[in-house]
């Protein structure tokens, strides 16, 4: 064999295993989130997102601009409720659902209101916008934000 033929097989074979490594990459949505509040369209926090087992959970590290400094969750259920606004689990009990890149079957906190919604969660192209839905019932009946990675 000559030597363009050996130079195009490795090319090939380099070709081939970069396209297959970026196929094999599953978009994740772990990591940090800044969400942008629906009313005023301006960014309120970031969310750090996790996985602890099969379950995506996400907390808030950080407020931008608190109307108060170091709100609580006034109005929240159970445990939550008088509880330092950073810090706070409002995200819980995601499970990915395969091949749509969504995540759904969980529950989210607003904590300004201190009402929990269940959720469904989508990841869009690119990786870098996660587009969040809460809802009462089903889910024509709730809202959505985009959220966009902070990293």
């Amino acid at each position: 064999m000559g030597i363009e033929a050996r130079v195009n097989r490795i090319l090939f074979i380099l070709v081939l295993g970069i396209s297959l490594t970026s196929q094999a990459a599953t978009p994740s949505i772990i990591g940090q989130w800044r969400t942008i509040d629906d009313e005023t369209g301006k960014p309120s926090s970031i969310v750090d997102i996790f996985k602890v087992g099969s379950e995506y959970r996400g907390k808030v590290i950080q407020l931008i601009n608190p109307d108060e400094p170091n709100p609580t969750c006034h109005n929240c259920p159970g445990d939550k409720n008088g509880k330092p606004v950073v810090g706070l689990e409002i995200l819980w009990g995601m499970k990915e659902t395969k091949p749509n890149d969504e995540w759904a079957d969980g529950r989210i906190l607003d904590p300004r209101k201190g009402k929990t919604y269940k959720c469904r969660m989508r990841l869009m192209p690119g990786g870098n916008t996660l587009s969040v839905r809460g809802f009462i019932g089903f889910s024509l009946l709730g809202r959505s934000q985009n959220w966009y990675r902070a990293q």
